[in-house]
């Protein structure tokens, strides 16, 4: 029986965001030395995507909260080394290091569109030209070398992100990219009684059977 619940997890802007965070990301990594305009508006879309998920973490549903997911690093270092055996215990929402690699995917992203949106203003193009316009030519140098450093920090992140979803996939035989399109993940009776305690039907989603 257990096999056949399941829980909304995560609501539609949350996937909303994820995929089209992915395919800006790509678009901007992928377009920055030939097609500087479509770099520019990928990166513009990119903040935009960051300031809602902001946003959405303090007002959105349960699972989409940074309450819910940012641990203590005591935890995170935990889970990490039962991760490393294979034992680590499943979460119906971020596990504590997804939760930290949210964060740091969130930061240097940040980083990167605001360094990004610094260096295009220095060239007097751009919403920020007016407070970059008169920056040096070795700040913009800076600028460029930072933002160019956490853009590459930042694929760095994701494909470490990345692996940890496969190894969860295989330790909780649960596909979690499936996840991420449909919003439902599988719910045993501990999960479920989690669930009705937290009151998460409130704001979380919804059960199946």
């Amino acid at each position: 029986m257990n096999e056949q619940k399941k829980i909304k997890v995560w609501d539609p802007l949350i996937r909303l965001f994820h995929w089209s965070l992915v395919a800006a990301f790509v678009i901007a990594y992928s377009t920055e030395d030939d097609w500087m305009m479509v770099h520019s508006w990928a990166g513009y879309l990119i903040g935009v995507l960051l300031l809602f998920r902001l946003v959405w973490g303090f007002i959105g549903p349960r699972f989409a909260r940074f309450s819910d997911f940012v641990r203590p690093a005591a935890e995170v270092k935990t889970y990490l080394k039962e991760m490393s055996v294979l034992k680590a215990k499943r979460h119906i929402g971020h596990n504590p290091a997804g939760g930290a690699m949210i964060m740091a995917l969130l930061l240097s992203l940040m980083i990167t569109v605001i360094t990004g949106l610094g260096a295009y203003g220095v060239e007097g193009a751009g919403p920020m030209a007016a407070w970059f316009s008169g920056l040096s030519q070795f700040g913009w140098k800076m600028l460029e070398e930072v933002h160019e450093f956490f853009a590459n920090f930042t694929l760095l992140l994701v494909v470490v992100h990345v692996a940890g979803v496969l190894v969860g996939t295989h330790i909780h035989n649960e596909n979690l990219v499936r996840a991420m399109v449909t919003g439902w993940k599988r719910a045993g009776d501990d999960i479920v009684e989690e669930w009705k305690t937290d009151n998460a039907g409130l704001q979380g989603g919804r059960l199946e059977r």
